[in-house]
């Protein structure tokens, strides 16, 4: 036999009808309010705008990652092609800017380096502006392979966000630049 509730006063959410504990994804004010029923005082706030971009990152990841799948490349090497693809002619950037324009150590760009190089989507040379900077450069299957993925990935994400009109993407786009470049400063990244 299972043991009583030890809160008998709290009602059992499924009892209700509700969907609580069912597994079903709830809204951010949904729990932005059982945690201040569940803990008053608490900081709740944010709940309402970190958790659904908690949430929609995971959904835009995992899309992504589906379409990644299906166009042969991961997000890692998306990434290294993209931001040297970006840099225009003769799309050729050092290991330093990539990482500064990526946001991940010179570690994560070696490794990601030697792996598109293994794979033939860049090739690395030495660097005019000092003994120790190396360029890496797309190769034209590199460049290849980055134009129909992007296409692919770029064309899902229009899609994913065309529950926004123009002016709503305009807005949201906005407030969150600023929201990074806040948190940015406040995380010191």
């Amino acid at each position: 036999m299972a043991d009583p509730d030890p809160r008998p006063d709290v009602p059992d959410p499924a009892a209700d009808g509700s969907s609580e504990g069912s597994g079903a994804v709830h809204s951010a004010a949904d729990i932005a309010t059982a945690w201040q029923r569940e803990r008053p005082g608490a900081p709740t706030d944010s709940i309402e705008i970190v958790t659904p971009i908690w949430w929609l990152g995971k959904l835009f990841a995992d899309d992504r990652d589906r379409a990644l799948r299906a166009a042969g490349i991961d997000a890692a090497t998306l990434d290294l092609l993209s931001v040297i693809r970006r840099s225009g002619p003769p799309y050729a950037l050092s290991t330093r800017e990539i990482a500064r324009r990526t946001l991940v150590t010179a570690g994560a760009v070696s490794q990601r380096v030697a792996r598109a190089e293994r794979d033939g989507l860049v090739v690395r040379s030495p660097g005019t502006t000092g003994r120790r900077t190396v360029l890496v450069r797309l190769t034209a299957e590199g460049h290849a392979l980055i134009e129909r993925s992007v296409d692919t990935v770029l064309g899902r994400e229009a899609r994913l966000v065309r529950g926004l009109s123009e002016e709503e993407r305009r807005v949201l786009a906005g407030l969150l630049d600023k929201l990074m470049a806040d948190v940015r400063r406040r995380t010191g990244r």
